[in-house]
């Protein structure tokens, strides 16, 4: 049977949308506004702060998962959160990394246990939820996005917590360690992300943004 070949209409016209995707987000890349730029830094310090307690509040329950370990990830989606905000509240490429370096460098300067070691967490962080919300162009902003961007973000830490701090622990721990994350990433960063997006939507703090619209 001799194969098909995509006919010359054919390539051309895949072509045409794979160059129509990338000048849509090279559009909305050139598109930052001053605005944007404020308002990324603003999430960045709250949630900076809000990573500041956090780190209070993860020393202060390790004792209750001295039986499991692994356990007391479940609360570690908080530190997840930023990137996936930034990114429903200000829609553009990068706005999701920015504002989760600007949330790990205030932490790192309110000063935190694992040091200057946050800011490339926060990199990272930020770098896997922009790269789901480039996946779909930056044109889809619903929870399913939301809880998608958050989850992939979880990837990073589940994988370098068990590199870097949970070494001696059993393979079992690791692997349930790793799951925990993700799924505490998928719902506090994601769902709640998309939850106070739509919250402050509804007070009109978003008006300059399409967030505006929920």
């Amino acid at each position: 049977m001799t194969p098909r070949h995509p006919t010359k209409g054919q390539e051309l016209s895949t072509d045409t949308t794979d160059t129509g995707f990338w000048q849509d987000v090279l559009t909305r890349l050139r598109g930052w506004r001053t605005v944007d730029i404020v308002v990324a830094a603003v999430i960045g310090v709250a949630i900076g702060v809000v990573f500041w307690l956090w780190n209070i509040v993860w020393t202060v329950t390790t004792p209750l998962f001295v039986g499991f370990p692994p356990g007391q990830a479940v609360v570690y989606g908080m530190w997840l959160i930023s990137g996936v905000l930034g990114g429903l509240v200000i829609r553009r490429p990068g706005a999701a990394l920015l504002t989760s370096i600007a949330a790990a460098s205030v932490s790192a300067v309110l000063g935190t246990q694992w040091g200057i070691m946050v800011i490339l967490d926060g990199t990272l962080q930020g770098i896997l939820p922009e790269l789901v919300f480039l996946a779909f162009g930056y044109r889809r902003w619903g929870m399913g996005v939301a809880v998608l961007a958050a989850a992939v973000a979880g990837i990073s830490p589940a994988i370098r917590d068990n590199i870097t701090y949970n070494v001696a622990w059993p393979l079992e721990f690791k692997l349930a360690y790793g799951l925990i994350v993700i799924a505490s990433a998928a719902v506090i960063a994601g769902v709640g992300a998309r939850l106070i997006t739509t919250a402050l939507a509804r007070t009109g703090a978003l008006a300059p943004f399409p967030s505006a619209k929920g």
